[in-house]
């Protein structure tokens, strides 16, 4: 990550680096992931009631709506705590190689939430689950089956995981954030490192959205990729692309403390652009008209991160066009 000097602090002026932290874990990050606690507990909860797909979608739909607002952030706990919840893209197709293999073995480690710990990441989380919940060749199991067993155990297993992750940033890391600066401090040796850290993962997510969520199934005209579309299976293409985009919104607004008109006007457009997507899964990409309005959307969604570098980026002394992807 090549940065800038930053004017402010070289004159001594009060940066109200703190201030935006603060802003950003009070009203966005901790209570995201206390939601997302409470809506896997929940979804674990259905599960032992009912394992069965029709009863447990709901509850699915809404732990994912939880997840959303966090599900980008690389940062702290999340930089590996994310990874086996949410572990999508699959080029290779593990998850359902995993899935299959634990089903056809009848694996005892479904019995054990510290053994099913410990399985591949690609037979956890919110994908595999999806895949459990809706894929033909998984989803039609009965309530007294071993696939209902992996799906409990899946689901209760997220829910531990949820727990976990939302334990760890309450715990340590909200605090290693607000106190930038201080004595002691080696993670953030000043505030305004705390600030360019978050604006970091505002932009990854942004960029996340427009490479994976949306060029990915998108992939060329002449050979577009559908079946590549995140959670195409229960229908939330869309439905991610649009929320990741609020929560970017949302993350950027608390930390710079004002109002920030272009990235109103251009999220605004996301919305817009969305509105007119005909497929929620993309998986009419084929046709060239429903192509064009996805490639408007990865568009929208990419003016958005260029009006929240124009408006806050500078202030951060990160230059344009910084790549959040890039590394240091």
């Amino acid at each position: 990550m090549r940065l800038l000097p930053v004017i402010a602090l070289s004159l001594g002026i009060a940066c109200p680096a703190v201030a935006g932290v603060n802003e950003v874990l009070d009203d966005h990050i901790l209570p995201s992931l206390s939601e997302f606690s409470v809506k896997t507990q929940a979804l674990a909860d259905a599960a032992d009631r009912d394992c069965r797909p029709s009863a447990l979608q709901p509850a699915f739909h809404d732990a994912f709506d939880a997840w959303i607002p966090v599900g980008d952030l690389r940062l702290g706990p999340s930089e590996t705590g994310a990874l086996s919840i949410a572990f999508w893209p699959d080029a290779r197709g593990f998850t359902g190689r995993t899935l299959s293999r634990l089903i056809a073995d009848a694996d005892l480690v479904v019995e054990s939430a510290d053994a099913y710990a410990e399985v591949s990441i690609a037979a956890r989380g919110l994908y595999a689950l999806e895949m459990m919940l809706y894929d033909p060749e998984f989803s039609t199991y009965e309530a007294d089956s071993y696939s209902c067993a992996l799906t409990r155990a899946i689901a209760s297993d997220m829910a531990l995981q949820a727990a976990g992750l939302s334990e760890a940033w309450l715990g340590d890391f909200a605090e290693t954030l607000r106190s930038a600066g201080e004595e002691g401090n080696a993670t953030f040796l000043d505030e305004d490192e705390a600030l360019r850290a978050i604006y970091t993962q505002i932009l990854s997510s942004l960029e996340f959205t427009t490479d994976q969520r949306l060029a990915r199934p998108l992939g060329t005209f002449d050979r577009p990729r559908p079946a590549r579309a995140e959670a195409r299976r229960s229908g939330r293409s869309l439905r991610n692309a649009v929320m990741a985009s609020e929560a970017a919104h949302a993350l950027a607004s608390a930390l710079a403390e004002r109002d920030l008109p272009e990235a109103n006007a251009a999220l605004q457009r996301v919305h817009d652009t969305a509105e007119r997507v005909s497929d929620a899964a993309f998986q009419d990409i084929t046709d060239p008209q429903a192509r064009l309005r996805v490639e408007a959307l990865a568009l929208a969604v990419e003016d958005l991160r260029r009006a929240i570098e124009s408006e806050i980026g500078a202030s951060l002394g990160i230059a344009p066009g910084f790549n959040a992807q890039d590394g240091d």
